[in-house]
Protein backbone atom coordinates (compact mmCIF):
# COMPACT_ATOMS: atom_id res chain seq x y z
CA UNK A 1 0.00 0.00 0.00
CA UNK A 2 1.43 3.30 -0.92
CA UNK A 3 2.25 5.43 1.75
CA UNK A 4 0.36 8.16 0.13
CA UNK A 5 -2.81 6.63 -0.27
CA UNK A 6 -2.30 5.76 3.54
CA UNK A 7 -1.41 9.29 4.73
CA UNK A 8 -5.05 9.94 2.93
CA UNK A 9 -6.96 7.39 4.97
CA UNK A 10 -5.75 8.98 8.01
CA UNK A 11 -6.58 12.19 7.09
CA UNK A 12 -10.37 11.48 6.25
CA UNK A 13 -10.36 9.17 9.23
CA UNK A 14 -9.16 12.12 11.48
CA UNK A 15 -11.30 14.64 9.75
CA UNK A 16 -14.12 12.48 11.04
CA UNK A 17 -13.40 12.95 14.03
CA UNK A 18 -12.87 16.40 14.38
CA UNK A 19 -16.55 17.14 12.94
CA UNK A 20 -17.67 14.69 16.02
CA UNK A 21 -15.35 16.78 18.13
CA UNK A 22 -17.29 20.16 17.12
CA UNK A 23 -20.70 18.79 17.14
CA UNK A 24 -20.14 17.44 20.78
CA UNK A 25 -17.58 20.05 21.94
CA UNK A 26 -20.11 22.98 21.56
CA UNK A 27 -20.16 23.12 25.74
CA UNK A 28 -16.53 24.11 26.85
CA UNK A 29 -16.92 23.87 30.05
CA UNK A 30 -15.41 21.70 32.89
CA UNK A 31 -18.14 20.16 34.06
CA UNK A 32 -18.74 18.99 29.80
CA UNK A 33 -15.00 17.91 29.91
CA UNK A 34 -14.82 16.31 33.11
CA UNK A 35 -18.00 14.80 33.13
CA UNK A 36 -20.22 14.78 30.41
CA UNK A 37 -23.01 16.47 32.57
CA UNK A 38 -23.96 13.13 33.83
CA UNK A 39 -25.81 12.72 30.23
CA UNK A 40 -24.13 9.86 28.73
CA UNK A 41 -26.55 6.61 27.84
CA UNK A 42 -25.20 3.77 29.02
CA UNK A 43 -25.38 1.81 25.58
CA UNK A 44 -23.02 4.49 24.23
CA UNK A 45 -20.77 4.45 26.82
CA UNK A 46 -20.64 0.43 26.85
CA UNK A 47 -20.15 -0.10 23.16
CA UNK A 48 -17.14 2.95 23.31
CA UNK A 49 -15.39 1.19 26.61
CA UNK A 50 -14.51 -2.01 24.11
CA UNK A 51 -12.10 0.11 21.77
CA UNK A 52 -10.80 1.85 24.82
CA UNK A 53 -10.24 -0.90 26.83
CA UNK A 54 -8.76 -3.17 23.73
CA UNK A 55 -6.63 -0.26 22.09
CA UNK A 56 -3.62 -0.75 19.68
CA UNK A 57 -1.80 -3.05 21.37
CA UNK A 58 -4.92 -5.64 21.43
CA UNK A 59 -5.16 -5.11 17.63
CA UNK A 60 -1.23 -5.91 17.38
CA UNK A 61 0.12 -7.41 20.26
CA UNK A 62 -2.43 -10.10 21.15
CA UNK A 63 -2.07 -11.95 17.71
CA UNK A 64 1.18 -11.57 17.69
CA UNK A 65 1.04 -13.50 21.32
CA UNK A 66 -0.51 -16.25 19.58
CA UNK A 67 2.97 -17.22 18.15
CA UNK A 68 5.09 -18.21 21.44
CA UNK A 69 2.13 -18.64 23.73
CA UNK A 70 -1.16 -19.67 21.46
CA UNK A 71 -4.20 -18.54 23.23
CA UNK A 72 -2.79 -18.82 26.55
CA UNK A 73 -3.90 -15.04 26.85
CA UNK A 74 -7.37 -16.00 27.04
CA UNK A 75 -6.57 -17.02 30.72
CA UNK A 76 -6.14 -13.62 31.82
CA UNK A 77 -9.19 -12.46 29.76
CA UNK A 78 -11.45 -14.77 31.97
CA UNK A 79 -9.86 -13.25 34.80
CA UNK A 80 -11.13 -9.91 33.84
CA UNK A 81 -14.77 -11.12 33.88
CA UNK A 82 -14.60 -11.57 37.38
CA UNK A 83 -12.46 -8.35 38.04
CA UNK A 84 -15.48 -6.44 36.15
CA UNK A 85 -18.02 -8.22 38.10
CA UNK A 86 -16.07 -6.74 41.15
CA UNK A 87 -15.83 -3.03 39.60
CA UNK A 88 -20.20 -3.24 39.08
CA UNK A 89 -21.09 -4.47 42.65
CA UNK A 90 -18.37 -3.01 44.81
CA UNK A 91 -16.84 0.03 43.42
CA UNK A 92 -19.30 1.81 41.53
CA UNK A 93 -21.28 2.40 44.11
CA UNK A 94 -19.26 3.53 46.04
CA UNK A 95 -18.31 6.32 43.47
CA UNK A 96 -21.83 7.21 42.94
CA UNK A 97 -22.50 7.38 46.34
CA UNK A 98 -20.07 9.60 46.96
CA UNK A 99 -20.98 11.66 43.71
CA UNK A 100 -16.97 11.85 42.99
CA UNK A 101 -15.90 13.38 39.72
CA UNK A 102 -12.26 11.99 40.06
CA UNK A 103 -12.41 8.57 42.06
CA UNK A 104 -9.37 9.25 44.07
CA UNK A 105 -11.70 11.60 45.99
CA UNK A 106 -12.95 8.64 47.90
CA UNK A 107 -9.16 8.52 49.53
CA UNK A 108 -9.90 11.75 50.95
CA UNK A 109 -12.92 11.28 52.29
CA UNK A 110 -11.79 8.16 53.51
CA UNK A 111 -8.32 8.39 54.89
CA UNK A 112 -6.92 12.17 54.19
CA UNK A 113 -5.02 14.07 51.61
CA UNK A 114 -2.07 12.41 51.74
CA UNK A 115 -3.43 9.20 50.70
CA UNK A 116 -5.94 11.48 48.09
CA UNK A 117 -2.90 12.57 46.52
CA UNK A 118 -0.63 8.96 46.71
CA UNK A 119 -3.58 7.14 44.63
CA UNK A 120 -3.50 10.15 42.54
CA UNK A 121 -0.23 10.09 41.91
CA UNK A 122 0.21 6.27 41.06
CA UNK A 123 -2.88 6.24 38.76
CA UNK A 124 -1.28 9.31 36.79
CA UNK A 125 1.88 7.13 36.95
CA UNK A 126 0.70 3.95 35.61
CA UNK A 127 -1.68 5.83 32.71
CA UNK A 128 0.73 7.97 31.54
CA UNK A 129 2.94 4.59 31.17
CA UNK A 130 -0.20 2.19 29.81
CA UNK A 131 -0.95 5.36 27.36
CA UNK A 132 2.36 5.50 26.10
CA UNK A 133 2.61 2.09 25.42
CA UNK A 134 -0.30 1.65 23.77
CA UNK A 135 0.52 4.46 21.30
CA UNK A 136 3.75 3.44 21.28
CA UNK A 137 3.01 0.36 18.77
CA UNK A 138 0.80 2.25 16.95
CA UNK A 139 3.50 5.01 16.14
CA UNK A 140 6.20 1.73 15.47
CA UNK A 141 3.65 0.28 12.66
CA UNK A 142 3.14 3.85 11.17
CA UNK A 143 7.25 4.53 10.87
CA UNK A 144 7.43 1.19 9.88
CA UNK A 145 5.27 1.24 7.33
CA UNK A 146 4.39 4.88 5.80
CA UNK A 147 7.17 7.30 7.80
CA UNK A 148 10.42 5.98 7.15
CA UNK A 149 9.46 5.79 3.30
CA UNK A 150 8.53 9.80 3.58
CA UNK A 151 11.85 10.55 5.50
CA UNK A 152 9.63 11.35 8.37
CA UNK A 153 11.84 10.47 11.95
CA UNK A 154 9.93 7.82 14.49
CA UNK A 155 10.12 11.65 17.06
CA UNK A 156 8.05 13.46 14.28
CA UNK A 157 5.44 10.39 14.43
CA UNK A 158 4.81 10.32 17.59
CA UNK A 159 4.52 14.19 18.24
CA UNK A 160 1.76 14.32 14.82
CA UNK A 161 0.12 11.27 16.57
CA UNK A 162 -0.73 13.16 20.13
CA UNK A 163 -1.10 16.47 18.10
CA UNK A 164 -4.19 14.97 16.33
CA UNK A 165 -5.70 13.23 19.48
CA UNK A 166 -5.54 17.13 21.16
CA UNK A 167 -7.57 18.91 18.24
CA UNK A 168 -10.26 17.08 18.70
CA UNK A 169 -10.16 16.17 23.23
CA UNK A 170 -9.42 19.75 23.10
CA UNK A 171 -13.06 21.13 24.09
CA UNK A 172 -15.60 18.38 24.39
CA UNK A 173 -13.49 16.38 26.43
CA UNK A 174 -14.85 13.10 27.54
CA UNK A 175 -18.56 14.28 26.54
CA UNK A 176 -17.05 14.39 23.24
CA UNK A 177 -14.56 11.26 23.88
CA UNK A 178 -17.86 9.42 24.74
CA UNK A 179 -18.83 9.71 20.81
CA UNK A 180 -15.91 9.08 19.43
CA UNK A 181 -14.89 6.19 21.13
CA UNK A 182 -18.47 4.30 20.21
CA UNK A 183 -17.25 5.29 16.48
CA UNK A 184 -13.74 4.17 16.98
CA UNK A 185 -14.91 0.78 18.91
CA UNK A 186 -17.32 0.19 15.27
CA UNK A 187 -14.35 0.73 13.22
CA UNK A 188 -12.53 -1.77 14.83
CA UNK A 189 -14.94 -4.49 15.67
CA UNK A 190 -15.60 -4.14 11.90
CA UNK A 191 -11.86 -4.40 11.03
CA UNK A 192 -11.66 -7.39 12.85
CA UNK A 193 -14.26 -9.25 11.44
CA UNK A 194 -13.27 -8.43 7.86
CA UNK A 195 -9.87 -8.99 8.44
CA UNK A 196 -10.51 -13.06 9.81
CA UNK A 197 -13.29 -13.38 6.89
CA UNK A 198 -10.78 -11.80 4.10
CA UNK A 199 -7.90 -14.43 5.21
CA UNK A 200 -9.88 -17.13 5.43
CA UNK A 201 -10.99 -16.31 1.93
CA UNK A 202 -7.36 -16.48 0.86
CA UNK A 203 -6.37 -19.84 2.60
CA UNK A 204 -9.82 -21.19 0.61
CA UNK A 205 -11.71 -21.89 4.02
CA UNK A 206 -14.80 -21.35 6.19
CA UNK A 207 -15.00 -20.35 9.54
CA UNK A 208 -16.02 -24.06 10.10
CA UNK A 209 -13.48 -25.67 8.42
CA UNK A 210 -10.49 -23.37 10.26
CA UNK A 211 -11.53 -24.02 13.71
CA UNK A 212 -11.48 -27.78 13.33
CA UNK A 213 -8.47 -27.82 10.98
CA UNK A 214 -5.21 -29.52 12.19
CA UNK A 215 -3.72 -25.72 11.80
CA UNK A 216 -5.70 -24.16 14.43
CA UNK A 217 -5.01 -27.18 16.10
CA UNK A 218 -1.65 -26.51 16.73
CA UNK A 219 -2.61 -22.81 18.15
CA UNK A 220 -5.74 -22.41 20.05
CA UNK A 221 -4.43 -24.15 23.30
CA UNK A 222 -6.12 -21.80 26.07
CA UNK A 223 -5.14 -23.91 29.35
CA UNK A 224 -1.87 -23.90 31.15
CA UNK A 225 -1.73 -26.86 33.38
CA UNK A 226 1.33 -28.13 33.21
CA UNK A 227 3.36 -26.09 35.89
CA UNK A 228 2.73 -23.88 38.78
CA UNK A 229 6.29 -22.59 38.23
CA UNK A 230 5.57 -21.41 34.69
CA UNK A 231 4.41 -18.09 34.46
CA UNK A 232 1.41 -18.32 31.96
CA UNK A 233 -0.28 -21.38 34.42
CA UNK A 234 -4.16 -21.14 34.65
CA UNK A 235 -3.94 -19.37 38.32
CA UNK A 236 -1.52 -17.49 37.85
CA UNK A 237 -2.77 -15.73 34.86
CA UNK A 238 -6.67 -16.27 36.05
CA UNK A 239 -6.43 -14.36 39.19
CA UNK A 240 -3.69 -11.50 38.02
CA UNK A 241 -6.16 -10.89 35.07
CA UNK A 242 -9.01 -10.22 37.16
CA UNK A 243 -6.89 -8.07 39.90
CA UNK A 244 -5.64 -6.40 36.79
CA UNK A 245 -9.74 -5.51 35.72
CA UNK A 246 -10.01 -4.77 39.21
CA UNK A 247 -6.84 -2.21 38.95
CA UNK A 248 -6.77 -1.35 35.31
CA UNK A 249 -10.25 -0.81 35.09
CA UNK A 250 -12.02 0.42 38.49
CA UNK A 251 -9.39 1.73 40.10
CA UNK A 252 -8.47 3.91 36.97
CA UNK A 253 -9.72 7.26 36.51
CA UNK A 254 -9.73 7.22 32.47
CA UNK A 255 -12.16 3.85 32.43
CA UNK A 256 -14.11 5.09 35.57
CA UNK A 257 -14.34 8.68 34.30
CA UNK A 258 -16.61 7.23 31.23
CA UNK A 259 -18.87 5.44 33.86
CA UNK A 260 -19.43 8.15 35.82
CA UNK A 261 -20.99 9.92 33.02
CA UNK A 262 -23.77 7.96 33.12
CA UNK A 263 -27.48 9.02 34.15
CA UNK A 264 -27.50 6.70 37.33
CA UNK A 265 -26.01 3.44 39.30
CA UNK A 266 -27.74 1.61 37.47
CA UNK A 267 -27.30 2.45 34.07
CA UNK A 268 -23.58 2.13 34.95
CA UNK A 269 -23.72 -1.43 36.44
CA UNK A 270 -25.58 -2.16 33.14
CA UNK A 271 -22.80 -0.64 31.13
CA UNK A 272 -20.70 -2.63 33.04
CA UNK A 273 -21.92 -5.75 32.71
CA UNK A 274 -22.71 -5.77 28.75
CA UNK A 275 -19.27 -4.19 27.92
CA UNK A 276 -17.76 -7.43 29.23
CA UNK A 277 -19.17 -9.84 27.83
CA UNK A 278 -18.64 -8.60 24.51
CA UNK A 279 -14.68 -7.84 25.37
CA UNK A 280 -14.62 -11.12 26.08
CA UNK A 281 -15.93 -12.45 23.14
CA UNK A 282 -13.95 -9.84 21.00
CA UNK A 283 -10.93 -10.77 22.55
CA UNK A 284 -11.28 -14.50 21.49
CA UNK A 285 -11.82 -13.30 17.68
CA UNK A 286 -8.84 -11.51 17.90
CA UNK A 287 -6.54 -14.62 19.33
CA UNK A 288 -8.50 -16.49 15.91
CA UNK A 289 -6.95 -13.90 13.91
CA UNK A 290 -3.55 -14.37 15.44
CA UNK A 291 -3.74 -18.01 14.48
CA UNK A 292 -4.98 -17.19 10.78
CA UNK A 293 -2.08 -14.74 10.14
CA UNK A 294 0.25 -17.52 11.58
CA UNK A 295 -1.36 -20.18 9.48
CA UNK A 296 -1.44 -17.81 6.72
CA UNK A 297 2.25 -16.60 7.04
CA UNK A 298 3.75 -20.26 6.59
CA UNK A 299 1.38 -21.36 3.78
CA UNK A 300 2.55 -18.19 1.83
CA UNK A 301 6.80 -18.25 3.16
CA UNK A 302 6.22 -14.76 4.70
CA UNK A 303 9.02 -14.30 7.51
CA UNK A 304 8.75 -12.64 10.83
CA UNK A 305 9.11 -8.92 10.36
CA UNK A 306 12.20 -7.56 11.76
CA UNK A 307 13.33 -4.83 13.54
CA UNK A 308 16.42 -3.73 14.88
CA UNK A 309 17.48 -7.09 13.16
CA UNK A 310 15.33 -9.29 16.30
CA UNK A 311 11.91 -10.88 14.98
CA UNK A 312 8.76 -8.96 16.44
CA UNK A 313 5.41 -10.81 16.56
CA UNK A 314 3.87 -7.32 17.03
CA UNK A 315 4.19 -6.89 13.83
CA UNK A 316 3.20 -9.98 11.70
CA UNK A 317 -0.69 -8.02 10.72
CA UNK A 318 0.69 -4.95 9.45
CA UNK A 319 3.53 -6.93 7.40
CA UNK A 320 0.43 -9.43 5.72
CA UNK A 321 -1.92 -6.04 5.73
CA UNK A 322 0.23 -3.84 3.88
CA UNK A 323 2.90 -5.92 2.03
CA UNK A 324 1.21 -8.53 0.76
CA UNK A 325 -0.91 -9.78 -2.07
CA UNK A 326 -3.68 -9.53 0.12
CA UNK A 327 -5.11 -6.41 -1.59
CA UNK A 328 -5.96 -2.63 -1.10
CA UNK A 329 -8.69 -3.97 1.00
CA UNK A 330 -7.14 -5.95 4.20
CA UNK A 331 -4.59 -2.55 3.61
CA UNK A 332 -7.53 -0.22 4.41
CA UNK A 333 -9.33 -2.38 6.91
CA UNK A 334 -6.36 -2.56 9.00
CA UNK A 335 -5.41 1.13 8.73
CA UNK A 336 -8.95 1.70 10.09
CA UNK A 337 -8.82 -0.64 12.85
CA UNK A 338 -5.40 0.24 13.61
CA UNK A 339 -5.99 3.78 14.07
CA UNK A 340 -9.69 3.73 15.60
CA UNK A 341 -7.74 1.57 18.28
CA UNK A 342 -4.90 3.51 19.51
CA UNK A 343 -7.22 7.11 19.16
CA UNK A 344 -9.81 5.31 21.32
CA UNK A 345 -7.68 4.76 24.06
CA UNK A 346 -5.23 7.19 23.59
CA UNK A 347 -7.77 9.78 23.65
CA UNK A 348 -9.69 9.04 27.02
CA UNK A 349 -6.38 8.70 28.28
CA UNK A 350 -5.38 12.02 28.07
CA UNK A 351 -8.49 13.74 28.93
CA UNK A 352 -8.41 11.50 31.99
CA UNK A 353 -4.48 12.56 33.04
CA UNK A 354 -5.78 16.11 32.39
CA UNK A 355 -8.92 15.71 34.51
CA UNK A 356 -7.01 13.99 37.60
CA UNK A 357 -4.15 16.32 37.40
CA UNK A 358 -6.95 19.65 37.74
CA UNK A 359 -9.29 17.98 40.07
CA UNK A 360 -6.57 16.03 42.37
CA UNK A 361 -3.32 18.00 42.49
CA UNK A 362 -4.67 21.73 41.41
CA UNK A 363 -7.93 21.38 43.17
CA UNK A 364 -9.22 23.36 40.43
CA UNK A 365 -12.89 23.99 41.28
CA UNK A 366 -11.23 26.19 44.64
CA UNK A 367 -9.78 28.37 41.67
CA UNK A 368 -11.46 31.82 40.51
CA UNK A 369 -14.25 30.54 37.76
CA UNK A 370 -12.66 32.94 35.24
CA UNK A 371 -9.27 30.80 35.64
CA UNK A 372 -10.10 27.20 35.89
CA UNK A 373 -11.01 26.63 31.39
CA UNK A 374 -7.78 28.59 31.20
CA UNK A 375 -6.00 26.20 33.63
CA UNK A 376 -7.72 23.08 32.15
CA UNK A 377 -6.71 23.88 28.62
CA UNK A 378 -2.84 24.04 29.66
CA UNK A 379 -2.73 20.98 31.62
CA UNK A 380 -4.24 19.43 28.32
CA UNK A 381 -1.06 20.62 26.18
CA UNK A 382 1.42 19.87 29.67
CA UNK A 383 0.03 16.06 29.59
CA UNK A 384 0.61 15.75 25.68
CA UNK A 385 4.03 16.50 26.22
CA UNK A 386 4.79 14.00 28.85
CA UNK A 387 2.99 11.38 26.28
CA UNK A 388 5.15 12.46 23.70
CA UNK A 389 8.66 12.41 25.18
CA UNK A 390 7.49 9.02 26.98
CA UNK A 391 6.56 7.05 24.37
CA UNK A 392 10.00 8.34 22.55
CA UNK A 393 11.83 7.14 25.74
CA UNK A 394 10.13 3.45 25.35
CA UNK A 395 11.38 3.52 21.46
CA UNK A 396 14.93 3.18 22.95
CA UNK A 397 14.21 0.33 26.05
CA UNK A 398 11.56 -1.47 25.16
CA UNK A 399 11.70 -4.88 23.22
CA UNK A 400 9.47 -7.53 24.86
CA UNK A 401 5.83 -8.03 23.14
CA UNK A 402 3.95 -4.56 23.92
CA UNK A 403 0.77 -6.28 25.83
CA UNK A 404 3.22 -8.82 28.36
CA UNK A 405 5.06 -5.44 28.99
CA UNK A 406 2.03 -3.37 29.86
CA UNK A 407 0.56 -5.93 32.34
CA UNK A 408 3.95 -6.57 33.65
CA UNK A 409 4.02 -2.96 34.44
CA UNK A 410 0.59 -2.83 35.68
CA UNK A 411 1.93 -5.01 38.45
CA UNK A 412 4.18 -2.59 39.69
CA UNK A 413 2.18 0.56 39.43
CA UNK A 414 -1.21 0.07 40.15
CA UNK A 415 -0.41 -2.31 43.85
CA UNK A 416 -0.29 0.62 45.69
CA UNK A 417 -4.06 1.53 43.92
CA UNK A 418 -5.49 -1.78 44.96
CA UNK A 419 -3.70 -1.68 49.05
CA UNK A 420 -5.27 1.67 49.50
CA UNK A 421 -8.62 0.82 48.26
CA UNK A 422 -9.28 -2.37 49.68
CA UNK A 423 -8.26 -1.47 53.27
CA UNK A 424 -10.69 1.40 52.47
CA UNK A 425 -13.19 -0.73 51.62
CA UNK A 426 -13.19 -4.04 53.79
CA UNK A 427 -11.53 -2.35 56.85
CA UNK A 428 -13.26 -0.06 59.72
CA UNK A 429 -9.79 1.86 60.56
CA UNK A 430 -8.54 4.81 59.79
CA UNK A 431 -4.72 5.33 59.28
CA UNK A 432 -1.92 7.42 59.95
CA UNK A 433 -2.35 9.20 56.61
CA UNK A 434 1.30 10.69 56.69
CA UNK A 435 3.24 7.47 56.22
CA UNK A 436 0.80 6.49 53.00
CA UNK A 437 3.59 7.66 50.75
CA UNK A 438 6.52 5.89 52.43
CA UNK A 439 4.03 2.68 52.77
CA UNK A 440 3.25 2.35 49.02
CA UNK A 441 6.88 2.66 48.10
CA UNK A 442 8.22 0.14 50.00
CA UNK A 443 5.50 -1.81 48.68
CA UNK A 444 6.54 -1.03 44.95
CA UNK A 445 10.22 -1.58 46.33
CA UNK A 446 9.94 -4.97 47.73
CA UNK A 447 7.94 -6.02 44.57
CA UNK A 448 10.34 -4.70 41.75
CA UNK A 449 13.20 -7.02 43.78
CA UNK A 450 10.67 -9.95 43.97
CA UNK A 451 10.18 -9.58 40.32
CA UNK A 452 13.66 -9.53 39.44
CA UNK A 453 14.39 -12.76 41.01
CA UNK A 454 16.66 -15.08 38.72
CA UNK A 455 13.80 -18.09 38.26
CA UNK A 456 16.68 -20.87 38.98
CA UNK A 457 17.19 -19.19 42.28
CA UNK A 458 13.36 -20.38 43.44
CA UNK A 459 13.38 -23.90 42.04
CA UNK A 460 12.61 -22.70 38.79
CA UNK A 461 9.42 -20.34 39.11
CA UNK A 462 8.50 -17.89 36.94
CA UNK A 463 6.93 -14.80 38.36
CA UNK A 464 4.01 -13.81 36.01
CA UNK A 465 0.71 -11.38 36.48
CA UNK A 466 0.66 -12.89 40.49
CA UNK A 467 3.02 -9.61 41.58
CA UNK A 468 0.04 -7.04 40.98
CA UNK A 469 -2.50 -8.62 44.08
CA UNK A 470 0.80 -9.46 45.94
CA UNK A 471 1.68 -5.90 45.50
CA UNK A 472 -1.89 -5.04 46.74
CA UNK A 473 -1.39 -7.33 50.10
CA UNK A 474 1.98 -5.66 50.54
CA UNK A 475 0.39 -2.36 50.58
CA UNK A 476 -2.75 -3.53 52.77
CA UNK A 477 -0.58 -5.22 55.23
CA UNK A 478 1.43 -2.07 55.67
CA UNK A 479 -1.58 -0.10 55.79
CA UNK A 480 -2.52 -2.22 59.17
CA UNK A 481 0.66 -1.67 60.42
CA UNK A 482 -0.16 1.99 60.54
CA UNK A 483 -3.26 2.09 61.30
CA UNK A 484 -5.31 3.87 64.09
CA UNK A 485 -7.31 2.60 66.86
CA UNK A 486 -10.63 4.95 65.81
CA UNK A 487 -12.59 3.59 63.49
CA UNK A 488 -13.38 5.32 60.53
CA UNK A 489 -17.03 4.71 61.34
CA UNK A 490 -16.61 6.70 64.80
CA UNK A 491 -14.48 8.80 63.85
Amino acid sequence: MEPSLILLTIAGYFAVLVFISVLTGKDDSNTAFFSGSKQSPWYLVAFGMIGASLSGVTFLSVPGWVGGSHFSYFQVVLGYFVGYLFVAYVLLPIYYRQNVTSIYQYLDTRFGTLSYKTGAFYFMVSRILGASFRLFLVALVLQQFVFNALGISFEWTVILSIALIWVYTNRGGIKTIVWTDTLQTLFMVTALVLSVSLILDALDLTFFEFLNSEAFGRYNQVFIWDSLLEKNHFLKSFIGGAFITICMTGLDQDMMQKNLTCRSLRDAQKNMLSFSVVLTGVTYIFLILGALLFIYAESFGIALPLMDGKSKTDLLFPEIALNSTMGLTLSVTFLLGLIAAAYSSADSALTSLTTSFCVDFLTIEKRPESEQKSIRKWVHVGMSVVLIVVIIIFKHILNANVIDSLLTVAGYTYGPLLGLFMFGIFTPYNIKDRWVLIVTLMSVGIITLIGAIPPELIGGYRVGYELLPLNGLLTFFGLWLIRERITWRNK
